[in-house]
Order: structure tokens, then sequence, then C-alpha cells
């Protein structure tokens, strides 16, 4: 497994309001919903538990959609109080207002797209039709205010004049680049046009979501004879069993569906057929001309962003999307990825020819086809590295790699500890909560984990919070991970695969860059940071788990507490660079495939998805029948809800730097207090408060340099 596979971070259609990207929006001003917000709603004031955590155990569904209208509400009415302010304009009465504005939208909506996501039902599904627009109209009501634009452009224009600090500056900066993004610049008529395309933009990609969720429920493999999973394990079978029984399906198994191309019981099912059923289940699972296809749905949302670019004045959605990013042009990002085509294919292709060596070789009598491809790598594996998946799950027991590897690395770098509390309401039995204290042992956020997979949460992993830390606000962080780990039959221990070890390491290094924060503003703090930047800290934090300190502290078997023994930590280690070929592949081509998407003129039309991707990929010269893309176009959350659209490159993009950032931690003595001192004080804590470009060149000394993603990966000499 790569350290791509566990990269898998999806924003929350809020947090991109908060960070200034926009919800757009004119909330409805009543309606039986907004009438029937009290005070006894348990958003109308803040919680009163540690950091205003939320209070689980008084939320009902029923809750959400007033305290969302009420908050819409509220805000507005405090925009419109700025925006009509007599008084000439300033940083404290007009930046620093909106900073303020919309508290009770801001704790609802947080809580509300946490659970949506991680933990949703029939009531917040209908919920998130209705409000999404509705948000979305009120970010639009904010952002085409010109009245609140003039008072904005006023402050920027005359910003050497002013009496601010650097950040003080930037954050002005950030206010204006935000407004003119949403379109304050536009004519009127425009403004009606773009504020329509946003509605439409809304509605669609919350329709993407409910179906991609059903699709992926339904298309879970159903078992019926327990010969057929042949390869798996005791604990994987009876896994299989306990979700066949959630569902009503008793003496059967069920393989459900997690949202990657590829299925983590492809590396050990034995039966072939069984395979390519997974892999068929997986690939078609929104193409069955069903109420869950999302083929209409993902063409219409492409059509509708290139015309919202054309009408912010860009040639098409990914040079808008990419302007205000590390990466500036879609150009440079494609770059990047198609720079390495030469050398992953030439590696891909290596990688086949061995697999197909091996069918050979047990007289298989096919051709290798990509349902075979996790299996026979598996046991070329096993052939070049002796390293079989079995052997390293008994030393990866999730609670132990949790809190004596993560929380262990973080204690060893940043001072921090963690304090069990289970008298904070969760909203599911299986989250757990956790109070961290800095290194004087002063409190200083809580942490919930969430990681087992259920059918009513999205797939992937993913990092947010529920309460964003502030200066200006006097608040700490409340911050959740979210993951679809595996979970066992009653009983039984949670043993991870390895790439589930990084999952946990690279999620907690967005929490750390959450629970860091010492940034005033809340616009600028935490992981409010450029999209190709959001990843650097997450995925440096991935470096630890193969670490030595850190990997004997946590690898001990969970029969016997004996350590992993060193043979067995060397083959994991030279294990690293194998099936990376197919790995980096499938990633570029789900990269490339995003640009294509996102690089169509206003007015293009896409008539057949399927045919419309396998262009792309040629186009690229990345099409390769044996390794689909990790995620084909009909499945592909990140980028048509998932707030990555024209993004997915930036994981690629943020490995440059992660992977240059650990070789200044080898260059000066790794695992260290003093190195994490200066990573939190110059990377983590600084949140977006300056440009990331110069943040990370005053950290390293120098800009990035790509030759350690290159060692790292295996795609050139050590």
């Amino acid at each position: 497994m790569t350290k791509v596979q566990s990269r898998i971070f999806t924003v929350s259609i809020f947090m991109l309001f908060l960070a200034g990207a926009g919800l757009h929006g004119e909330p409805r001003q009543s309606g039986a919903s907004a009438n029937s917000f009290t005070n006894s709603n348990p958003f109308a004031t803040p919680s009163r538990l540690l950091y205003q955590a939320p209070p689980f155990d008084r939320i009902h569904d029923s809750d959400y959609q007033p305290a969302l209208e009420e908050g819409m509400r509220q805000q507005l009415a405090e925009i419109n109080s700025i925006a009509d302010n007599t008084a000439p304009p300033t940083f404290e009465n007009t930046i620093i207002a909106m900073e303020r504005s919309g508290e009770l939208l801001t704790r609802v909506s947080k809580v509300f797209f946490a659970i949506v996501q991680a933990n949703t039902d029939d009531t917040l599904q209908s919920v998130l039709t209705a409000e999404a627009p509705r948000l979305a109209a009120h970010s639009d009501a904010i952002y085409l205010n010109s009245q609140l634009f003039k008072r904005v452009k006023t402050i920027y224009d005359h910003l050497d004049k002013l009496k601010l600090n650097s950040v003080q500056k930037f954050l002005v900066k950030r206010y204006y680049i935000d407004f003119v993004r949403a379109g304050a610049l536009l004519t009127d008529p425009d403004k009606e046009k773009l504020r329509a395309l946003n509605q439409e933009e809304s509605k669609l990609e919350t329709d993407f979501q409910n179906r991609l969720l059903a699709a992926t429920k339904a298309g879970a493999l159903v078992i019926d004879n327990r010969d057929e999973l042949a390869g798996l394990s005791d604990a994987e079978v009876a896994a299989a069993a306990q979700a066949a029984r959630e569902r009503g399906l008793t003496g059967k198994w069920v393989l459900p569906l997690q949202n990657t191309t590829q299925q983590p019981a492809q590396v050990s099912l034995a039966n072939r057929s069984v395979r390519e059923k997974l892999f068929n289940a997986s690939i078609l699972r929104a193409e069955h001309g069903d109420s869950n296809d999302t083929r209409q749905v993902i063409s219409q949302l492409a059509e509708v962003r290139a015309e919202k670019a054309r009408l912010l004045g860009f040639q098409n959605y990914a040079d808008y999307s990419l302007e205000d990013q590390m990466a500036k042009t879609p150009a440079a990002a494609i770059k990047l990825l198609t720079d390495m085509v030469p050398a992953v294919m030439a590696k891909a292709h290596n990688e086949a020819a061995k697999m197909q060596s091996l069918v050979d070789k047990e007289k298989g009598g096919f051709r290798l086809e990509p349902w075979d491809w996790q299996y026979y790598a598996e046991k070329v594996r096993k052939a070049e590295y002796d390293l079989d998946e079995s052997q390293t799950r008994p030393y990866f027991e999730l609670n132990r790699v949790l809190e004596d590897g993560v929380f262990f690395a973080a204690n060893k770098l940043y001072g921090l500890t963690f304090k069990e509390r289970k008298d904070i309401p969760v909203y599911q039995p299986d989250v757990r909560v956790f109070e961290v204290l800095d290194a004087n042992g002063k409190s200083l956020a809580l942490w919930y984990c969430d990681y087992f997979k259920r059918d009513n949460k999205a797939g992937g992993a993913w990092e947010d919070t529920f309460v964003d830390g502030s200066g200006l606000m006097h608040s700490h962080p409340v911050v959740y991970n979210v993951a679809n780990f595996t979970k066992p039959a009653p009983g039984e221990p949670a043993l991870l695969s390895y790439d589930d070890v990084t999952t946990m390491f690279h999620e907690f290094g967005h929490a750390l860059h959450s629970m860091l924060t010492t940034v005033e503003y809340p616009r600028l703090a935490g992981t409010n940071v450029p999209r190709d930047f959001v990843e650097f800290p997450s995925q440096f934090n991935e470096h630890w788990a193969l670490y030595p300190e850190v990997l004997a502290h946590y690898a001990l078997n969970y029969r016997t507490g004996k350590p992993m023994p060193r043979e067995l930590v060397e083959k994991i280690k030279k294990a690293q660079t194998f099936n990376q070929g197919y790995a980096t592949l499938e990633y570029i081509e789900a990269s490339l495939l995003d640009m294509a998407w996102h690089t169509l003129p206003a007015g293009k039309t896409v008539a057949n998805v399927d045919s419309f991707e396998t262009a792309a990929l040629k186009h690229y010269h990345v099409y390769m029948n044996l390794i689909p893309p990790r995620y084909r176009s009909t499945y592909f959350a990140h980028i048509w809800d998932g707030g990555y659209s024209a993004g997915y490159y930036s994981y690629m993009w943020a490995e440059v730097l992660d992977d240059d950032a650990f070789e200044w931690f080898t260059e000066h003595g790794g695992l260290t207090r003093a190195n994490g001192e200066r990573f939190e004080k110059m990377i983590l804590s600084r949140g977006g408060s300056e440009d990331v470009g110069a943040m990370y060149r005053a950290f390293r000394g120098r800009n990035p340099d790509v030759k350690a993603l290159l060692k790292d990966r295996g795609l050139t000499e050590k």
C-alpha cells in the first residue's frame, strides 16, 4: 500500500464558505422552519461543554433546519448592518465585524455538515437537499452585496496607509480576493446569472452526494457461499458476516464498497470470479441507469462550473480554481503530473510483466485483468520481499497504533498529551473523545475519532472541526478525524493494514494543523490555507508511522505484546517502493481526469462520460487498461462534492513539500522536540496568515525540491 492511497481528505461544503471560497446565498426570510426556532434549540446558545463541544445528547435531527434558517437570518442582518454603516470603513468596523458575524450559523453548520457526512439518515439528507441551495444563496447575499464590497475595497485600496500589522494586511487582501472571486466586480445582470449558477451547482453537488451514498451502499457485494471468501482471514469473514446481519441478510456475507476503485478484499480473495464481481460492483456502482446513476449529474456540474468560470473572466474552471493556489495555473499542475509519466508508466509495465509471469508460472491460463492486480501484487510482494499483510496486521491493533503511535509521535515532537473524556457526549457509540494538553499540561483542544465504516457514512477519511480555534473569538479547537476502517466482529480486535496506519497518521496531521493554530482571525486559522498546501502537514505526519522510534513503540503483537521482529520491520521498509508504478499511475490518472473535466470550455457538453474519460486518459498518455484511475468520474467525490474540483493534483503537489520537509528533519536529528517546535512555530501554528510559499521557504531555507519525492516513491535511484 502507498502514501497516496491513504490521502483522503474531504472538505465539507460549509468549510468552503468559512474559508471564503463561497457557499453563495440568499436565505428564505420566513416559513415554518425559521419560525420554529426557539431558545430551547440546542444551537441557540453556545454549548456549556468544554470548549463548546456539541451537546450531542441534546441534539435531534429536527433541530438542524430551524437553526440553519435562523443562523442565516441573523448573519444577514449583521452583514447588512456592516454594509449600511455610515461611518468610514475601517479594519475594525468592516473586516473584524465580518469575522465576528454568523456565530449561530457557524455553530450549527459545522455540526450539521459533520454529521451528514459521518452519520447521516433520510431526515438529514432531506435537510441537506433543502438547505444547501439556501446556504448557497446566503453566501451570494454577502459576497455580491455591492455596499459591503465597496467598504472592503476602500480598505484594500488604502492598505499602505493603514497602521496594520502584516497578518491584518494579509487578512484584508484575503477578503478582497474572496469578494472578487465570488463575483463582486460583475455587473448587476451578471451577478444575477452567477446567483442562478451557484444555486444550480449547489443542488447538483447535493444530488451527487445523495446518489453516490446510496449507490455505494447498494453496490456492496453479497456472498451466498462462504467458500467464495477463500483467502480472507477468519476475522475478515466474521466482519463480512456481521455486515450482512446489519443489513438483515442472515446466513450471507457482505463486502461493503469503499470509495476507491480497488477494494481491500481484492488483495486476498482467491476466487477470481469473486474478484471480478467485486471490481465490477465498484466501478459500475453509479452507472446502472437507476436513481443512483451519477453520469448526468456530473456532466451538468462540469457545464455549470465552466459557465461560472466564463462569467468570472476565466477560460475554464481550472483557471479559476488555481488562481489563488500555490500552483497558480492548470499548466503548472499538469506539468508536475505529466513530467512523471514516462518513469511511472515504465515502472507500471514492469510490475504488470512480473505479475503476468507469475500467472503463467502457476499455469493460470489467462491474461492479467484489473481485478487481478491487487491479488497478484500481493503474491509478488510475498515472493520478492517475503512480506505478507497477514504477518503485519497482528502488530497494528487500532488502539495501540493510536495511543502508542500517533499520540506518542505528537508528544515527542510537540509535547502534547491526551486524556480520554468519556463524559462528553458523542453522535455515535463508536466515537471517542480526547482532551489535548500542551507541553505545560495546559488544556489546548478536544479531539474526536470515528474510525469504523458504516453504510450511512461517506467513503474515505477526513478531518474537520466542530469549533475553530481563534484568538479573536476566544475559542479552542474542537477537532475530529473520520475514517472507514473495517469494524471487527464483536469481541475481536481491530487489526489494521499498514495503509490504515498511515491513514491514521495522515488525518491526525490535519488535526494537528487545526489544534496548534495560534492565528487571531478565523478566516486565516488552522487549515484555512490554499488547497495544495493543506495536505502538506498531514502527509508530512505520515512519515512518523515508520520512523524507528515510533514504530517500535506501537508495533507490538496484540496477543503476546512482543515487538515486531526486526526482520519484519526491514521487510516493510524495503517494500515501501513496491507497486509504486501502479499506485502513482492510478493517482495521476485521477488527477488528470479531474483536470480534463475542469478545463472544459463553457458550452461544451459531455454526452458520454465513459468515452470522455477514456479520451482524456489517452490524451495525457496515461491510459492503461490494467490500471484504472483511483476514482472513476462517476464516484469521484473529491471533485464533485468534496471541495477538490480542479484540485486533486494537490496531494502530489503537497507531497513534494512533505518529502522535502522530512528530509530537513532527517538532516537535523529527526524526531526531536526542538525540530517539532520549529515546525510548529513556522508552519502548523500559522495557518494561512501569510503567503504559504514564503512560509515554506522560511522553514526550509529554499524552494522545495522534487528529488526527495522521487526517491521516496522509488522512481529514481536512492
